[in-house]
């Protein structure tokens, strides 16, 4: 600021300077005193809310229609999905039932528990949800298999199975050999395991019900709702250790053949705050190292560095003081204060500590130098955090609560790093005893400014071919709002929740609507039935099965010929070690006589005999046959069972549908849940997009992950847009209320909007996508990059000419600052969070081009705007 009333400013801090330093011991303990209350207060106030949730203003409109549906149906939100495969559907059926049954015994932890087709219901009517061509092709299974089945029910033992077969065998009918050859491939299988250590059962279920080949019908789900403590990092971990623990005690582990995994909002949100929590403490404290390395590679004395990281903290501390006080929680964005409050506060610091360093080689008295230094920097850092904060300022009038938070901590810590280095480091400088550094260390501008000097239009033009090809690669940016791309693919429940995408039964990728009826359901059924981008519809009227007149008769049908073997069924009559070793003499007697043969039949015996003899040839052979008996028959009770049961099925009406599965389409109020499936996978952003926008054109009221996702990135975009405009405004008032001279202002702003082209040009190039994380960068670059520009213009305007600007300590420290924040922001590329990796690298990429700009393009504008001759070589 020129004029009386900038004398009068210069004036005024210099006597703040001069009493600082009368005063310096006490100004520094008051500061620590203030800094040790800080800190008190901060840890014990300030929390972690980790509900993602609350990122985005909670009067949008789709946050609302999200609220709405949970308070409709609470138990869908915040779940654990828990995924048992086992090497067979009974294992696996068996496993889920009892894991369910115990979390249903932990109240504390777990609000409900819901086993997917658990209920007794689906065991009676199962038959039913089968379409009609597979139900008469499973009929005509059983009914190939009926004397099979007739002859176990009467000897359920290793004798009873190795007769039939070797009787099939022996008939040699066409139609039992098209039969038989499944039986023989799976009882190959459980031999085959035996032989290999790796014990499994034969799945009487997937033998005669015919189990999906993919292996699909060996897993199944139970859901849980956790008790969630979102005042830690850690909200779902007791639940989640819990069931592992749970999981263990029943043996549902690898040793018993039973796999289990986890995935659902509450295990896919624990594992990223996981990540979030090592990340950011890896980061901060990587950041820190790096800092303090490049402080004393450029302040180049131990003093200097000694006093600014000391300012750096207390400022800091500050911070974190004012972040428990105005918010009183951090989120998953704003607990990245630390990290931009180190590589933004450490600059003004830099740029005190090399004035004052300038100041004492070139007039040695430490107070005058203090008091100089002051004076000289105290407007260039007043405008700096100025406008530093307005960048961090113009995300509080948007929708996006996560980085408004984050905005109002980072800006109104510039405020503190403004205070923390006009009045404790020039106290510590004052107390802390430095040898004046050699008379005129810094004497001209270094060569490579020269340079830029002689070919300063050159340097200009290629700047500008530059800005041009970058602004035409901006409207190629893309946003990818799809969280699930933030998070490691290789935790648990990321790889869980990829694989379940890409299987279309599973419901990942679906939308919700609320509706008031079930006639209004059908009504908006007809009307989603017409969008290309949907699929199945699903309501609870969707669970009263089709074409059951038809699928009862078949049924019916099933019962003549199968009803006799299940009520015929009976508990195995013990059998000793002779009449097993001689019913696998008989049976392999028959194998070995049609395995000369060609075809299917003779192949398939051929394996199982094999197998046999392996298996019955090493070792105690008896023992291995008796294991098998066990192995081959332990599920065909159960098999007996679920057939006796499902063949007791009647017509069903929506009033005989079970409560439990009720209570999940049907609110306590009566209104009626839509379940909306996508006509394909939507792993896409692009596909996941247009699928939320169909459904949204239909029911504005849909909520659900895909609407969610969307429409949370279609307010993030909005609110970045929003923010880089504000910020952009605000910043050029700032700098033509303080600058008052255009051609200055220019001089700050044009090379930081060359950054901000060649920043997203960059990451077209790279197929870098803007996210959730690092969406800041461009507003943030705007706060950030003016701030070097700025101190180079007014010392361009102390010292009145160019050179002499280039000359002095300005550019060292535009350089070092730039270092030291690219080192901070840098270093959580190294966190291994995929949200702070991609907003390390765009943050990087911005710093780098900003320092280009600010020591390349800005001198070359200084001369050319100045019409200065360009310096002999």
């Amino acid at each position: 600021m020129s004029g009386p009333a900038g004398d009068r400013l210069r004036r005024a801090i210099g006597l703040w300077t001069d009493a600082v330093q009368r005063y310096a011991l006490a100004v520094v303990l008051a500061a620590l005193a203030l800094s040790a209350m800080a800190a008190v207060f901060a840890v014990g106030t300030l929390v972690i809310d980790s509900d993602t949730r609350e990122m985005i203003a909670a009067d949008v409109d789709f946050r609302r229609n999200d609220a709405a549906f949970v308070r409709a149906f609470p138990r869908f939100e915040n779940t654990i999905l828990a995924v048992i495969e086992g090497p067979t559907p009974e294992r696996a059926e068996d496993a889920a039932a009892r894991l369910a049954a115990r979390l249903e015994d932990e109240p504390a932890l777990f609000r409900h528990v819901y086993r997917p087709g658990g209920e007794a219901f689906f065991r009676r009517n199962g038959l039913l949800f089968l379409d009609v061509d597979a139900l008469s092709r499973m009929a005509d299974r059983l009914a190939a298999a009926q004397p099979l089945l007739a002859a176990l029910a009467a000897d359920p033992s290793l004798r009873g199975f190795f007769d039939v077969l070797a009787a099939a065998l022996s008939r040699g009918d066409p139609g039992d050999a098209r039969a038989i050859v499944p039986i023989l491939d799976a009882v190959t299988d459980v031999v085959d395991a035996a032989n290999a250590g790796r014990p499994r059962n034969l799945s009487w279920q997937a033998l005669l019900g015919g189990e999906p080949p993919d292996g699909s019908g060996t897993r199944r789900f139970v859901i849980a709702q956790p008790v969630l403590d979102y005042t830690s990092l850690e909200p779902a971990v007791a639940a989640l250790d819990r069931l592992r623990g749970l999981a263990a005690e029943l043996g549902i582990d690898a040793g018993n053949g039973l796999r289990l995994r986890l995935s659902g909002t509450a295990a896919l949100d624990q594992e990223e705050l996981e990540s979030a929590k090592l990340g950011g403490r890896s980061a901060g404290l990587l950041s820190f190292a790096l800092v303090s390395i490049l402080l004393v590679m450029g302040l180049r004395s131990v003093v200097l560095v000694l006093a600014t990281v000391a300012t750096l903290v207390m400022g800091l501390i500050w911070t974190a003081a004012f972040a428990a006080l105005a918010v009183g929680q951090l989120n998953l964005i704003s607990v990245a204060f630390a990290v931009l409050f180190i590589g933004i506060g450490v600059d003004f610091g830099i740029h005190v500590s090399l004035r004052y360093r300038e100041e004492r080689a070139g007039h040695g008295e430490r107070t005058a130098a203090i008091r100089r230094t002051v004076v000289a920097v105290a407007g260039a850092l007043g405008l700096a955090a100025s406008s530093a904060a307005a960048g961090f300022f113009s995300f509080l009038p948007t929708d996006y609560r996560g980085l408004a938070e984050l905005g109002l901590i980072a800006g109104v810590g510039m405020a503190f790093a403004l205070v923390a280095n006009l009045t404790v480091l020039p106290a510590l400088l004052a107390l802390l005893p430095m040898a004046p550094p050699r008379r005129g260390a810094v004497a001209e501008p270094s060569r490579s400014i020269r340079l830029v000097q002689r070919h300063a239009r050159a340097v200009l033009a290629v700047a500008a071919a530059f800005g041009i090809a970058g602004l035409a690669a901006v409207p190629l940016a893309r946003f990818d709002f799809n969280t699930i791309n933030l998070k490691d693919p290789d935790t648990e429940s990321v790889a869980t929740f990829l694989e379940l995408a890409d299987d279309p039964d599973v419901p990942v990728y679906t939308a919700d609507i609320l509706v008031a009826d079930p006639d209004a359901a059908d009504r908006l059924v007809g009307r989603l039935e017409a969008l290309p981008e949907v699929g199945r519809l699903l309501t609870l009227a969707s669970f009263v099965p089709a074409d059951q007149d038809d699928k009862l008769q078949i049924i019916d049908d099933m019962a003549i010929f199968l009803d006799p073997v299940v009520a015929a069924s009976a508990t195995a009559a013990p059998v000793d070690a002779a009449a097993r070793r001689a019913a696998h003499e008989r049976l392999d007697g028959r194998l070995a006589a049609i395995t000369a043969g060609v075809g299917p039949l003779p192949a398939a015996a051929g394996r199982l005999k094999a197998a046999l003899d392996g298996l019955v040839g090493r070792g105690d052979g008896e023992t291995a046959l008796a294991d098998l008996e066990g192995r081959l028959m332990a599920f065909l009770p159960t098999a007996l069972d679920r057939l006796g049961a499902a063949l007791g099925a009647g017509p069903v009406a929506l009033a005989d549908l079970p409560a439990g599965l009720r209570e999940r389409w049907v609110s306590p109020d009566g209104r009626v849940r839509v379940e909306v499936h996508p006509n394909s996978g939507v792993t896409d952003t692009a596909a996941l997009r247009r699928f939320a926008e169909a459904v949204l054109a239909v029911a504005p009221n849909a909520t659900g992950t895909p609407v969610i996702l969307s429409e949370a990135g279609a307010a993030v975009v909005t609110a970045f847009k929003q923010a880089t405009a504000i910020a952009f405004v605000l910043i050029a008032i700032i700098l033509i209320a303080v600058l008052r001279r255009v051609d200055h202002v220019v001089l700050v702003l044009a090379p930081l909007a060359l950054a901000a082209v060649l920043t997203v040009a960059t990451a077209v190039l790279f197929g870098l996508p803007f996210n959730f994380a690092n969406v800041i960068v461009l507003p943030l670059l705007l706060g950030l990059g003016v701030s070097s520009g700025i101190h180079l213009v007014i010392r361009l305007r102390e010292e009145g000419e160019g050179g002499r600007v280039l000359a002095s300590s300005t550019p060292r420290a535009v350089l070092f600052s730039a270092l030291t924040t690219a080192a901070a922001f840098g270093s959580l590329i190294a966190s291994g969070h995929r949200g702070m990796v991609s907003m390390g690298q765009l943050l990087s990429i911005s710093i780098g081009y900003t320092l280009v700009a600010m020591l390349v393009v800005l001198p070359a504008l200084m001369t050319v705007m100045s019409g200065r001759r360009a310096p002999p070589p």
